[in-house]
């Protein structure tokens, strides 16, 4: 995605900083960054899609622990915490970006 001359857009990374904080990326869409963010994205959502089927499996056959259970609801917080943050960055660029006064 280009933008025109002097557009950029504050991107929401997928991870967060040292200190736990959320990282921006001020881009035009296109860019190393941009591309390993988009890599990031879809692994964080492609490892979501796995655990939910493996929840599943755990949750419908039998003799489930609350040990396995604890785990998975532990992993499920974390997964669900990539997605919102995945589902922010990507509804805050659909709101359109922010002219750069460049």
């Amino acid at each position: 995605m280009t933008n025109p001359h002097g557009v950029h857009i504050a991107r929401l990374l997928p991870w967060a900083g040292s200190d736990g904080k959320p990282c921006f990326l001020l881009t035009d869409g296109d860019g190393y960054l941009t591309r390993i963010a988009d890599n990031v994205e879809s692994v964080q959502l492609d490892m979501a899609g796995e655990l939910l089927d493996h929840i599943d499996d755990l949750l419908t056959g039998p003799g489930a622990t609350s040990d396995q259970l604890r785990y998975g609801l532990a992993r499920m917080s974390e997964s669900l915490r990539d997605v919102k943050r995945i589902a922010d960055s990507r509804g805050a660029r659909l709101s359109g970006p922010v002219a750069d006064g460049n």
